[in-house]
């Protein structure tokens, strides 16, 4: 094992315990806050498996859409949406956390046949061209029609959400045509001030 090798393995390391530990804590911390910001930490760790694995270009979409864009919007969200109430135990609680762990053991053992089924070995062929390139041209001709439906459904998302956001900022009870609205004014400077600086500007 050389150098080069020895770096992707501690790195490889590194990544792998930040990605668990932060998947763990958003799981395990009581304070949704703190949870939103360890999950930018674990598409911080996605990313740098990315370039370990020499995906540059996902690695840069990585960073900015899922901790630059949807971290982000989440933590506005919570932040802008959470309001304290008090805590009130659900009878049926046993049931919800029941159906939580099946699922979380049903992803687990689908992951882990992935993992043990799926041949990791890795081909001595070099790519001729840049991924960024593939890429592209997988976008714009095979993926094409599902690339366009995302935008359209990411615009819908945007515009609804922009929506929800100015509902509140709308008046319950439409305002009669008859019915006059207060003319916002400006406070006018005193006459004082005013005659002082004439006189000043005079002296000059």
């Amino acid at each position: 094992m050389n150098l080069a090798q020895g770096v992707q393995l501690v790195s490889f390391g590194l990544l792998a315990v930040m990605m668990i530990g932060s998947a763990l804590g958003v799981v395990l911390f009581d304070n949704i806050v703190y949870s939103a910001f360890l999950l930018g930490g674990v598409f911080v760790s996605i990313a740098g498996m990315y370039i370990l694995l020499n995906a540059d270009f996902v690695a840069a979409a990585q960073l900015l859409i899922y901790v630059g864009a949807v971290n982000v919007l989440i933590l506005f969200a919570i932040m802008l949406v959470n309001k304290r109430q008090n805590f009130v135990p659900f009878p049926t609680v046993w049931v919800r956390k029941a159906l939580t762990g099946v699922v979380s053991l049903g992803l687990f053992a689908l992951l882990s046949t992935m993992i043990l089924t799926t041949p990791w070995s890795i081909s001595s062929a070099i790519p001729t061209k840049d991924s960024i390139v593939v890429i592209g041209q997988h976008f714009f001709s095979d993926f094409l029609l599902p690339f366009e439906v995302a935008s359209v459904l990411l615009l819908m998302a945007m515009v609804g959400a922009i929506i929800l956001a100015r509902r509140e900022y709308l008046p319950e009870q439409a305002i009669s045509p008859t019915q006059q609205q207060p003319v916002l004014t400006l406070p006018e400077r005193p006459r004082e001030l005013i005659s002082a600086g004439d006189a000043d500007r005079n002296i000059q």
